[in-house]
């Protein structure tokens, strides 16, 4: 009877641990979630800033702002971590396009405002790539003890489901060229 309660005892601590662990990891996805946020938050406020500086030099390349607007918009809507992938390729693909035309004017290029928002928008794009990783791996962590023997068992039925990568297509897996 003993050995009984002394096994049940040992598999409630282990559910209890395995429970706590996978807390952890899941707070610390959601924590990577939002320093994600916070990099791309700044991100976003940086392109109109970036806009109306290229604008004053190329005014007649509307077509190319108003892409870079409404990819921003479509990145600040975006409900979930796919969505998010999805809009951040289009944004930095709307971006690349804005720098091939801010190329094409060496005022612009030589502008001191352009300059600081250019290295500005260069440090944002190298926190959003670390940002990113973290994330990823917290999320690798997470779905690796979810999915190992025998939590798989256990983690479903305690709430605690797969987590979706942040992952950008290839095109846009090359950091956005600020410099010139």
């Amino acid at each position: 009877m003993i050995y009984v309660v002394g096994i049940l005892v040992l598999l409630a601590l282990y559910v209890v641990l395995l429970y706590n662990r996978l807390v952890v990891f899941r707070n610390r996805i959601d924590n990577a979630w939002s320093q994600i946020d916070v990099q791309l938050r700044r991100r976003y406020d940086l392109i109109p800033n970036l806009v109306e500086a290229v604008k004053g030099y190329a005014t007649h390349e509307r077509e190319v702002f108003e892409r870079v607007t409404e990819a921003r918009s479509r990145a600040i809507a975006a409900g979930n971590v796919g969505e998010q992938g999805q809009a951040e390729n289009m944004l930095t693909q709307a971006l690349r396009s804005l720098f091939a035309v801010a190329e094409n004017y060496p005022q612009l290029r030589a502008s001191e405002n352009f300059m600081q928002l250019q290295e500005e928008l260069s440090g944002t794009e190298s926190k959003i790539a670390f940002s990113r990783q973290f994330y990823n791996d917290t999320v690798l962590r997470y779905s690796n003890t979810r999915q190992a023997f025998p939590a798989v068992l256990l983690a479903g039925p305690l709430g605690f489901g797969p987590r979706e990568y942040f992952e950008m297509e290839e095109a846009a897996r090359q950091p956005v060229k600020v410099a010139f």
